[in-house]
């Protein structure tokens, strides 16, 4: 029986991203590929993934990079596909791809905000499932893996992150149904949840003013890094992690327990 450090290891297996281009997924293709995964990197940035894909093949990792528009069905399914004919298998798959609307509250949020955040950030999560679900099954593949990228405004929020918080909410949800109905397919599915990281959604928050007074009310006392994500993202797309689905991961400092 392998080792359980052995049981963390990606080789051999393959492993698609969304939303790859900057933050959490570009961050993610770099850490998996180090495991011993193949990665393919979707988003609609094309230029800033090819750069990507030269990174991780120069640090003698196999990436390949592919175009893709989450809110788009052709895009996610030609995406899906194109990625199995490329490997041959989707052993992974992780749904990262995300969009903020800025400061809005439901009072000042505008309709097209509100459809383009839920579309992005939770339909293209059914969506995804949905398509690949189909290609596991059409493949005869024997088991699949989806890795949901959630957050903390899960359960934790401030004013101004109405439709944001809302459908990280629902994909908190859909995790757990989705991996209800998957299993009988052999179709894995959990969520990583992060707490405040600096990335270009979460910025415009962790750089303004009162940052620092809002970090203190996390109990570390301190905004997460990139790096405190790979040993959770590695255990939900390991074998180590087999006998988990409709799990949610939360990463944050302690934020989700934090006193009053």
């Amino acid at each position: 029986m392998p080792s359980i450090l052995d049981r963390f290891r990606l080789d051999g297996q393959t492993v698609a991203i969304t939303g790859a281009s900057s933050g959490f997924g570009h961050h993610f293709a770099g850490v998996l590929a180090a495991a011993g995964a193949r990665v393919i990197l979707g988003a609609r940035r094309v230029e800033k993934i090819e750069e990507r894909v030269e990174e991780i093949r120069a640090a003698g990792g196999e990436a390949l990079g592919l175009p893709l528009d989450v809110v788009d069905r052709a895009s996610l399914a030609n995406f899906l596909d194109a990625a199995w004919e490329a490997m041959g298998s989707l052993d992974v798959f992780i749904q990262n791809a995300g969009v903020e609307a800025g400061a809005k509250t439901y009072l000042t949020i505008e309709e097209e905000d509100w459809d383009r955040v839920l579309d992005t950030n939770l339909k293209s999560v059914w969506l995804g499932a949905k398509l690949y679900t189909e290609r596991v099954i059409s493949a005869d593949q024997s088991r699949g893996n989806i890795v949901n990228i959630g957050s903390i405004t899960s359960y934790r929020h401030v004013k101004g992150q109405f439709p944001y918080a809302v459908s990280k909410a629902g994909l908190t949800k859909a995790t757990e149904i989705l991996a209800l109905e998957g299993a009988r397919y052999g179709i894995r599915v959990n969520a990583l949840a992060p707490g405040y990281i600096l990335t270009d959604v979460s910025r415009v928050l962790l750089e303004g003013p009162g940052s620092e007074e809002f970090a203190k009310r996390i109990p570390q006392r301190r905004y997460g890094e990139f790096e405190d994500l790979d040993g959770p993202l590695l255990l939900l797309t390991s074998d180590a992690s087999t006998y988990m689905t409709g799990s949610t991961i939360v990463v944050d400092g302690g934020h989700i327990c934090a006193e009053l």
